[in-house]
């Protein structure tokens, strides 16, 4: 039985570190990609574009997930087995737990970024909340620059 792992991409440099860890750690695994859109209501008025405008930021948002998709693709396909990806919108955390669930994955790799411990405390973290309600393994990547 295949396994499949959850890998969360967040930005094109980051994408690469992540795509590179899952390609050397876990060769043969299926991988779903997953881009999760965050918005708030002032990022869905009508002044930022919508989101059903053609040219609106929405839609700037899911161009860019297909290239982060190219992104990790060009280094997992040598490596894995079947990869399918997802775009989703809302809270980052929330929908990585979800579509964990949804693919019954073995396990979830993510990105983190290093913050100070004021913005922390004032921001949260999606790492930090997957890798505390998660049912299944987590593996947070660290950024290519320390």
């Amino acid at each position: 039985m295949a396994r499949t792992l959850l890998v969360a991409l967040k930005d094109e440099n980051h994408a690469e570190v992540i795509a590179s860890y899952v390609a050397e750690a876990h060769e043969g695994v299926d991988v779903r990609l997953l881009h999760v859109v965050e918005y708030t209501e002032k990022k869905t008025s009508l002044s930022r574009g919508g989101r059903d405008k053609p040219d609106g930021w929405y839609a700037k948002a899911l161009d860019n997930a297909e290239d982060l998709f190219e992104t990790a693709r060009a280094t997992l396909e040598p490596a894995v087995g079947e990869i399918t990806t997802a775009v989703e919108s809302g809270d980052a955390s929330a929908e990585i737990l979800e579509q964990a669930a949804e693919i019954d994955a073995d396990g979830i790799v993510l990105g983190f970024r290093k913050r100070s411990p004021t913005g922390k405390l004032i921001f949260g973290s999606t790492a930090q909340d997957v890798l505390l309600s998660a049912s299944c393994p987590v593996v947070a990547v660290p950024p290519s620059d320390p």
